[in-house]
């Protein structure tokens, strides 16, 4: 199986990153094939453009975009790995799904002029698997507390990848991620293992 390993984070060496190998260990302990999509170090543009409305158009989308669905469509399920910031993604993340996911591609608009944009015709990328591995900085009960596990899943797990098709998602939040403890750490980069080697499984990705 080939896997996309969408990695966001300024500082390669961060945990984060440290997660990302882990990932990509395991996949590649499975033989599976990775190709990491590191979108700081690839200096991704990820403020939309004019020419990004093409899509409304029936145009051709800019060759940055056409490059990266490409290299999307090349893959049978792809990976996710990001810190959480203000309970969602980072913005150059948010901004690569912003550009990449587009009309007529990742999803088909209504045909009906005065139907509503919130509920596609169509979803276009139903064939492939993903797995979300999020650093969050604060514990489990600070995000039940505050609805912040709902939050993330409703706007993640359904508004963005359930939306384009993409329902078989297995999303692990690594609580605790910026404290200086080994134990809890090890554990989460065991689990990000887990989740590499088991991809294509669909038994618990749970070590």
């Amino acid at each position: 199986m080939r896997i996309l390993a969408v990695f966001c984070h300024p500082m390669r060496e961060s945990f984060t990153g440290a997660v990302l190998d882990s990932f990509v260990a395991g996949a590649r302990d499975s033989a599976h094939e990775v190709e990491i999509a590191d979108l700081y170090r690839e200096e991704f543009q990820p403020a939309m453009q004019a020419e990004d409305y093409a899509q409304f158009h029936q145009r051709p989308m800019p060759a940055d975009i056409l490059a990266e669905q490409e290299r999307f469509e090349r893959c049978d399920g792809f990976a996710l790995i990001f810190p959480i910031w203000w309970w969602s993604f980072p913005a150059m993340l948010k901004g690569w799904i912003d550009r990449v996911f587009t009309a007529g591609w990742a999803f088909a608009l209504p045909t009906d002029t005065e139907g509503s944009q919130l509920e596609p015709e169509g979803s276009m990328l139903t064939e492939r698997k993903a797995v979300i591995l999020a650093c969050a900085g604060g514990s489990e009960r600070m995000f039940e507390k505050y609805g912040t596990r709902d939050a993330f899943s409703r706007q993640i797990e359904v508004g963005t990848m359930e939306y384009c098709g993409v329902s078989n998602v297995d999303t692990h939040i690594l609580y605790k991620a910026w404290e200086d403890d080994e134990t809890r750490r090890s554990a989460h980069l065991l689990l990000a293992h887990t989740c590499g080697k088991n991809f294509s499984s669909d038994e618990p990705r749970l070590p």
